[in-house]
């Protein structure tokens, strides 16, 4: 008898074109991994709702066709993964609402991502507060095994493993804990006119030199790059690397499989300048092929629609399962 294949859960919010970061950082690592387990990449445009600015039904649609047609271009393969619409499956906000009610609002005040996000708002939503239930639901409904996140998401995890226990401790074992996955593979790309800050969707549109985005136009990709941001200095020295510099060393050793090391040996002595363009080489080449496809993909609703419907499909059968599960050992329905 074959041993089931490990499921992993991850989410991506349609809140704008996705950037190197999010590419290096999350979709290249899950190109790499698919084939070792089982897959369910959802867009979540519920989550997106927390955001005022992209309340914008004409816009968050067109987002979610371009992270989707992103997810497809660049590897992600739908005969072996899920890839959905949150919203689509109903699920997700039934068992948002049934975990509401057993989650302490203490758990949700000391939330470091809550009270970054909120500060100097006038107003905030509460469905910025409760943003992590939502996101405890996702993972629960789907029984995930892992959930591979980035090291500012291990705090929302660990909530949904709390939650989970919880609810199995009130009612019954109900829901499977997942576990986290912190990739080790995953670059942790920074801006390149700001390297303290984690590129940003939000930032770039803003200041055009702060990321890559993946379908920008080549020449301009050149150009941001070149212009990124190291000490002021002309040299690079091992030992000596400011943030900037070490930040390009990380996008060329994500990009091309070598070490950062090695990297910075080739470039010891040498100027800046080497090392931007062969970032910029690097990266264009791996953004080629990649354009091309998303760039004939995301206009082809049709298409699109098609790889939605049959995972779609495949993750309402999964979430019904849970939430059968849940209505039972709560008494609804």
């Amino acid at each position: 008898m074959s041993t089931p294949r490990v499921r992993a859960f991850s989410g991506v919010q349609p809140t704008g074109r996705l950037h190197l970061g999010n590419y290096l950082g999350a979709i290249k690592p899950w190109v790499r991994e698919q084939n070792k387990r089982e897959n369910i990449f959802c867009v979540v445009d519920l989550h997106a709702l927390t955001i005022p600015e992209v309340i914008q039904a004409d816009r968050l649609r067109e987002n979610c066709a371009s992270v989707v047609a992103a997810f497809l271009a660049s590897g992600i393969d739908p005969a072996v993964s899920s890839i959905f619409i949150q919203s689509h499956v109903r699920q997700h906000a039934e068992l948002c609402w049934v975990l509401n009610c057993v989650t302490p609002l203490g758990w949700l005040d000391r939330m470091t991502q809550f009270k970054s996000k909120s500060e100097g708002r006038e107003t905030v939503g509460t469905g910025l507060l409760d943003y992590p239930v939502l996101q405890a639901a996702d993972i629960l409904l789907y029984d995930a095994d892992i959930v591979p996140v980035g090291e500012d998401q291990k705090q929302h995890i660990e909530l949904a493993r709390d939650i989970a226990v919880r609810f199995n401790h009130l009612f019954g074992d109900t829901l499977k804990v997942p576990g986290l996955s912190v990739p080790p593979t995953g670059a942790r790309v920074m801006g390149l006119d700001d390297p303290t800050a984690k590129m940003s969707k939000s930032i770039a549109e803003q200041r055009p030199n702060h990321a890559i985005m993946l379908d920008q136009d080549l020449g301009k990709v050149r150009k941001v790059i070149m212009k990124a941001v190291t000490d002021g200095g002309c040299e690079y020295r091992p030992g000596e690397a400011s943030a900037g510099v070490v930040n390009l060393m990380g996008i060329l050793s994500a990009v091309t499989g070598e070490a950062v090391g090695e990297i910075a040996a080739r470039f010891d002595g040498r100027g800046y300048g080497y090392l931007k363009a062969e970032v910029a080489d690097a990266v264009i080449a791996e953004l080629t092929p990649v354009q091309g496809e998303y760039l004939r993909l995301v206009d082809d609703r049709p298409f699109l629609d098609g790889i939605l419907r049959g995972s779609t499909d495949k993750a309402r059968g999964i979430a019904e399962q849970t939430m059968s599960r849940v209505r039972a050992a709560v008494g609804i329905g």
